[in-house]
Order: C-alpha cells, then sequence, then structure tokens
C-alpha cells in the first residue's frame, strides 16, 4: 500500500469513528422517532438505516461542535416527507381552528365540580396510561404528529423544528397547538371511557 493510500485509509478511519462518536448516541431517540412517523417497526427501522447512510455521506458537511442530534432528526424529517409520506394517502384536512384552548383541563375540572373525580391531576395520574397517550399521538394527522413527537418527545425547540420541517416558526406553533390539543381531546374520551 501506497503512503498516499495509507494516510487516506487512516483519514478515513478517523472519519468513521468520529461519526460514530457523535452520531449513534442518538440512535434509540431516532429510531423512536421513526416509530411514531410511520406507525411501523419496519419501516421505523428502515427510515433510521436510510438516516444514518444519508448523514454518513454527508457527515463531512457536518460543522463540528453544532447539534449533531437537530442535523440527525433534520435529515430523518426531510426523508420521511420526501419518502414514507408519498407512500400514504393525504389525510383529510379538518380544520381545529374552533377547538377549545385546555380542552382536557376543562373537562376534569367540570368533572372535578361534579363530584366525579378528586382532582385532574389524580384522574390523569390514575387513569392515562402510556398507550393511550401514544395512541393518540399516532392518531393525530402527519402534520400535528411529527411536530408534537418533535417536540414533546424528543424535546426540539420551535426553532429547531421549523429549520427540520423548514416551515415558519408561526407553524410550528400553530400546529403544535391544534396537535396538543387533538392530544387532550383523545386522552379525554380515553379517560370518560375507562371511568364507567
Amino acid at each position: 500500500m501506497s503512503n498516499e493510500s495509507a494516510a487516506t485509509e487512516r483519514k478515513n478511519q478517523r472519519s468513521q469513528i468520529e461519526f460514530e462518536k457523535q452520531m449513534l448516541p442518538h440512535l434509540d431517540a431516532l429510531y423512536r422517532s421513526a416509530l411514531s412517523m410511520t406507525k411501523n417497526p419496519g419501516d421505523a427501522e428502515d427510515l433510521v438505516q436510510e438516516t444514518f447512510v444519508r448523514a454518513f455521506q454527508f457527515f463531512a458537511q457536518f460543522q463540528g461542535g453544532t447539534n449533531a442530534r437537530a442535523w440527525l432528526f433534520r435529515i430523518m424529517t426531510n426523508l420521511y416527507i420526501n419518502s414514507y409520506r408519498k407512500k400514504t394517502r393525504e389525510p383529510d384536512r379538518v380544520s381545529y381552528d374552533e377547538m377549545e384552548d385546555f380542552y382536557l383541563y376543562n373537562r376534569l375540572s367540570d368533572a372535578q365540580t361534579s363530584g366525579i373525580a378528586a382532582s385532574p391531576e389524580d384522574v390523569i395520574l390514575t387513569q392515562v396510561q402510556a398507550e393511550a397517550i401514544r395512541d393518540a399521538i399516532d392518531k393525530l394527522p402527519d402534520e400535528y404528529r411529527e411536530t408534537v413527537v418533535l417536540a414533546d418527545i424528543n424535546e426540539f425547540s420551535y426553532q429547531e423544528i421549523a429549520e427540520m420541517l423548514d416551515i415558519p416558526i408561526g407553524t410550528v406553533r400553530s400546529r403544535l397547538s391544534r396537535g396538543r390539543r387533538l392530544v387532550q381531546k383523545s386522552l379525554w374520551a380515553y379517560t370518560e371511557a375507562n371511568t364507567r
């Protein structure tokens, strides 16, 4: 092997080691988010694998010291939007503008004043299970689900989500608000069904 080939090989090995060091810690979070997006374990695995392949291809463009997690999530979100969403039909568009803010809390407060429940917090803690929350999020229309998953599960800032989804920050706020209201409504229905 020539000196030039050996130097290139060492550089590639260093690059691979650096990639693994910075990117692999985010694998589980990526998979959870991919599963929320695709609703299918096989598709989620494919999406994560495609994300890592793409990230490795463009790792030279990654700026060290920046947020590797956000960079990976942006790649994955773009892949999902470009590939996976095309495979499913567009969901019906429904206006949620008229839906009441704090829907769940108001219903639980009403239940408290009518003597049905001890307090809103007690009802939530004792009756709403993690599975019900996952189901409520999974039932969201795509545009709301991906925003809720990125904000509430993966804890990205509004600015980071806006950059990942390539939408204005106001749209992020709007989708997140509407998505959260839909989750609240679904959780209220779950709570009511399980208190009877």
